[in-house]
């Protein structure tokens, strides 16, 4: 096992998905440093979640051309760049401008540190490989609240950036050393019909994601973006099936056993994004927790997922994806389930356990549902099939997080006005409370400010207990979305893996000529 080389990936995905989650916990005082809005200062995220979409779809196409070594090591350069950018921005629009720069890099680092630990692991070891991989998915996010809190706290808030910059030299550095190079493909040609029409299509429905909740979901500016971002992307599809050179081969989607694989990430992924934004919400706004509180509540559920990933990739290699898979998302689906019911009572503790046990099921599916998919993808194609997997998953996780949001509002909207309603003069505990604030309030502030006093705390009450119960229902309904997770696992046994790829391989063999043919020829040698 090539453990120098994994960990040379596993460094730059790890400081690549961190970005995602460790500037959240600065906007505030972005904000009050640059003077500007919430509105304004969003764009140090969207832009970067929308640039990164935009560039994972042209991975697999830059990996073959330039080699995956090569395209990994200029990612990780642009990335560290980006993040001194960022580190010297002197306003608002320097420092937006400086995190599409590091998205650039940032959203090309995952897909292609994902195909190139394809390339250099021996199959028979690849579970392994991709649960130490896997670690970067996995913990960055639950991290990156945790220790943006601290640095913001402890130093300023450049040095969420600045951490970045020897991580991602020393990456450069000795991934030129340690990295093997991947053979060229020099015949390819650049799909420009597809890249317009995917990374428009992409950017059209992540951008909509990223706003639907503000300016409306039913909002003309959402619906036009919505409904071209999908029309982009069937018209995509339609093109890649009979372009030569495909930039994201949806030929893929014909094998079910990746096929399935996609769509269980996708699901997991959702899963796995509910907690990290929901939980930081329920403990900071219900239970008043601080950021750090938060952060170290988190923790052990990132360490517990950490742990699993190596442990499960190893189990992989043994046991195939389909025992793992079905005991993990059992698993995660009942310890969701259980989220529903958290309450404003709910301890520290508990709530530590519930979430290490949800992260426990993660731990055990997510790379058996990657791993699974990939290893019914020739070698050839590993570069497409990872750019295809990222994207998929980038997607999943802003429409989950979008869906939920709408979810937990809406219904916090409806509990406030169920509860509205029940505090009336015919509630006989509703008058025993009013009785009781009346008299609380009447020393301090009697006649008509005593009873706006009380009708305020009541107010309060209602709302926080409504929001309590929205996001009950967003977890039950995580849990929902979680369970359609249960019958794609049976395509990934290994019988139906070796069918599937097997399949492929005589695809690429039927599609070939010249030295395609003998490409595909040595790729199914190799495999």
């Amino acid at each position: 096992m090539p453990w120098a080389s994994v960990l040379m990936l596993v460094l730059g995905a790890f400081i690549a998905i961190l970005d995602t989650s460790i500037v959240n916990v600065a906007l505030p005082k972005m904000m009050a440093i640059f003077g500007v809005g919430a509105d304004k200062i969003q764009w140090v995220l969207t832009g970067y979640l929308l640039t990164s979409g935009v560039v994972v779809p042209v991975t697999g196409y830059l990996g073959d051309r330039m080699g995956f070594k090569r395209v990994y090591i200029i990612a990780v350069a642009i990335f560290t760049a980006g993040s001194v950018m960022c580190s010297l921005a002197w306003n608002e629009n320097a420092l937006i401008t400086a995190r599409v720069v590091q998205a650039i890099g940032g959203g090309a680092i995952m897909p292609v540190s994902m195909a190139m630990t394809y390339r250099i692991v021996p199959r028979e070891k690849i579970g392994l490989a991709l649960g130490v991989w896997g670690i970067a998915i996995s913990m960055a996010p639950a991290v990156g609240p945790t220790l943006g809190g601290y640095l913001v706290d402890s130093f300023n808030w450049q040095m969420i950036f600045t951490i970045n910059i020897p991580i991602g030299i020393f990456t450069v550095l000795l991934s030129g050393v340690f990295l093997p190079s991947t053979p060229l493909r020099s015949d390819l040609r650049f799909d420009l019909p597809g890249f317009i029409l995917c990374t428009g299509g992409c950017f059209a429905i992540l951008l909509a994601l990223s706003e639907g909740q503000d300016k409306g979901w039913a909002s003309q500016y959402i619906v036009t973006l919505l409904t071209t971002g999908v029309f982009a992307l069937i018209l995509c599809a339609l093109w890649e099936l009979v372009c030569p050179h495909p930039m994201l081969d949806v030929r893929l989607m014909r094998n079910p056993a990746f096929a399935a694989s996609i769509f269980t990430t996708g699901i997991i992924t959702i899963g796995l994004y509910s907690a990290i934004f929901l939980i930081p919400i329920y403990a900071q706004n219900l239970l008043g927790y601080t950021p750090i509180q938060t952060g170290f509540l988190m923790m052990p559920m990132a360490l517990t997922m950490g742990t699993l990933m190596p442990v499960s990739g190893r189990l992989f290699d043994r046991l195939g994806a389909v025992p793992l898979s079905l005991a993990g998302s059992l698993v995660l689906i009942y310890a969701t389930y259980l989220l529903h019911n958290l309450s404003l009572e709910t301890s520290y503790h508990q709530l530590q356990l519930l979430l290490v046990l949800r992260a426990t099921g993660i731990g055990l599916c997510m790379m058996p549902l990657n791993t699974a998919g990939m290893n019914a993808v020739p070698r050839q194609l590993v570069g497409r099939a990872s750019a295809m997997n990222n994207l998929v998953r980038q997607i999943s996780a802003s429409l989950g997080l979008a869906y939920l949001t709408y979810i937990m509002l809406e219904r916090r909207a409806e509990h406030a006005v169920r509860l509205a309603g029940s505090v009336t003069w015919s509630s006989p505990g509703a008058v025993h409370f009013l009785h009781r604030l009346q008299a609380h309030f009447s020393g301090s502030l009697p006649g008509e400010d005593g009873r706006r006093a009380v009708l305020a705390v009541i107010s309060g009450l209602a709302q926080r207990q409504a929001m309590m119960q929205g996001i009950g229902d967003a977890f039950l309904v995580t849990a929902i979305i979680l369970a359609f997770n249960l019958p794609p696992l049976f395509f990934l046994s290994k019988r139906r893996m070796e069918a599937a790829l097997q399949a492929e391989r005589k695809r690429l063999a039927g599609a070939c000529t010249g030295s395609e043919k003998s490409m595909a020829a040595g790729t199914a040698a190799d495999a």
